[in-house]
């Protein structure tokens, strides 16, 4: 791609119009004829080896200040910016060739992204999803390692939607990808802002700065869709000027619940807006999949999708992996794989399951090393209020010493009287839960959810999915848990 027709009216240069092979940030990616963006980051800072790229053959490189370099350096006030529309121009600007629904907060996105997905798709659209779990480009799945991914990864993502025909994009937009200019300047047709609990300080540092970050996606929405039983979504309400549909209790909200029963197999609701009530039976199961639910409704109906449609997407959709995901077992206990790995994410998966647990609640967890450690009390006390039994244990430890995460964690049980045991490896955690477990009793393993690895000191990733390691435990369960 020729150079003036890559920088279309965004910035200017004296270097000569020439052939751009590529764009990076990466100087271990460079090659002759690329454009380098100096990017300024926690760790690495690029404008300290802008010379090294030009003497490897980059044609260019994008700066924020003038490093001396002549006409080979693009001097722009901000490069994170200029380099998302230069990766949208290298891709065609595939942004503008489809519909963008983005989600954002604390918990409840991959579940509305893939209820929204679901509904769009049952009525007739061909739909990109990108999330933490996996990305798809309609039935196709596509491996990830950002729930967001960088900028360039991302555009060329959307090129491949493009050119598949699809003509929705639903994603999970994390906070990191939006200060970090990762989404370049995608407009979204709805945005969807679930709650706002403590997690990723050790990345923001203040929840006043994880709001503002995740605030950033309602100045590029036409519709926000706001859950207004959150404190924070009831301040975003009042901050933003796009047009909102709010979801939450039936005293403020435009989309609300009412007569809900929960089963262990699902949830059955009356779905209220306006004057109007629909019955809806959900195969996801929890009071939090009820508000998912109203979610999804909301910004499948700010996208003009008719309420009959949508019910009648919502009753085929059977849940997604790692989320209150019942794992298959022949016994008479039951046990359920979850994501939750915050203080909000674990109280709200244990207060839904407890509505219907008939024997006892064993919630076994752990906490991340390398994370905001603030949070590891917490998350025991919140396990505490509603678990009749605590199985403690590592998550992905990363950096730090197992033993000394659970020492954090346990001093928030200091003045609880809840039962509780430590078991350091996770995989025999898993098995001491399940030999622990009663007829009736309901094991809930928060953490890992969808992941089927463990990460260990140095980055190394070990094989770790929890439904495995059950199949695994059951011939070590006593006979005696067998169901007749």
């Amino acid at each position: 791609m020729r150079l003036y027709a890559l920088l279309e009216e965004n910035a200017k240069t004296q270097l000569p119009d020439q052939e751009i092979t590529g764009l990076t940030d990466d100087s271990r990616k460079i090659q002759p004829g690329m454009l380098f963006a100096c990017i300024r980051g926690e760790r690495f800072d690029g404008h300290s080896v802008a010379a090294q790229v030009l003497e490897q053959g980059a044609a260019a490189v994008l700066v924020d200040h003038d490093l001396g370099l002549g006409d080979r350096q693009i001097v722009t006030a901000d490069t994170r910016a200029l380099y998302g529309k230069l990766c949208a121009a290298w891709f065609g600007h595939p942004e503008r060739k489809m519909h963008f629904v983005g989600v954002t907060g604390t918990n409840g996105k991959t579940t509305i992204t893939n209820l929204i997905k679901h509904i769009l798709t049952e009525s007739g659209h061909t739909v990109g999803l990108i999330g933490t779990i996996q990305n798809e480009i309609g039935s196709r799945v596509i491996h990830t390692d950002n729930t967001t991914p960088f900028v360039y990864d991302l555009m060329a993502l959307y090129a491949q939607m493009a050119q598949a025909g699809c003509d929705y994009v639903v994603m999970e937009v994390s906070s990191f990808g939006l200060v970090q200019q990762r989404i370049g300047e995608t407009h979204f047709d709805v945005a969807v802002f679930t709650n706002l609990t403590q997690d990723h300080l050790d990345y923001h540092g203040t929840m006043e700065a994880y709001y503002q970050a995740k605030k950033l996606l309602f100045d590029r929405c036409s519709y926000a869709v706001v859950d207004v039983d959150d404190a924070y979504g009831r301040r975003l309400c009042d901050e933003i000027t796009c047009d909102t549909y709010t979801y939450g209790s039936r005293d403020q909200a435009d989309f609300y619940a009412d007569a809900m029963k929960l089963r262990a197999d699902g949830t059955s609701f009356w779905l209220c807006c306006g004057d109007k009530s629909y019955p809806v039976h959900l195969h996801l199961t929890g009071m939090f999949n009820v508000s998912n639910a109203l979610a999804a409704t909301a910004a499948c109906r700010a996208l003009g999708l008719s309420m009959r449609k949508i019910l009648q997407a919502l009753e085929t959709c059977h849940g997604v992996r790692g989320r209150c995901e019942v794992i298959p077992i022949d016994r008479d206990f039951t046990v359920i794989c979850d994501y939750a790995h915050t203080p909000d994410a674990i109280e709200n998966i244990l207060r839904s399951v407890k509505e219907y647990t008939k024997g006892r609640l064993i919630c076994l967890f752990g906490c991340g090393g390398n994370r905001d450690a603030t949070k590891r009390p917490k998350m025991a006390k919140a396990a505490a209020r509603y678990a009749d039994l605590l199985v403690i244990t590592s998550d992905n430890p990363r950096d730090e010493e197992p033993e000394a995460i659970i020492a954090d964690i346990l001093t928030g049980l200091a003045d609880s009287t809840v039962s509780y045991e430590v078991v350091v490896d996770r995989k025999d955690a898993i098995l001491r839960s399940m030999q622990l477990a009663q007829p009736g009793d309901i094991i809930v393993l928060a953490g890992k959810g969808h992941e089927d690895y463990q990460i260990l000191k140095g980055g190394v990733h070990i094989p770790m999915d929890e439904r495995e390691i059950v199949r695994q435990c059951l011939p070590l369960v006593p006979k005696r848990q067998i169901g007749q």
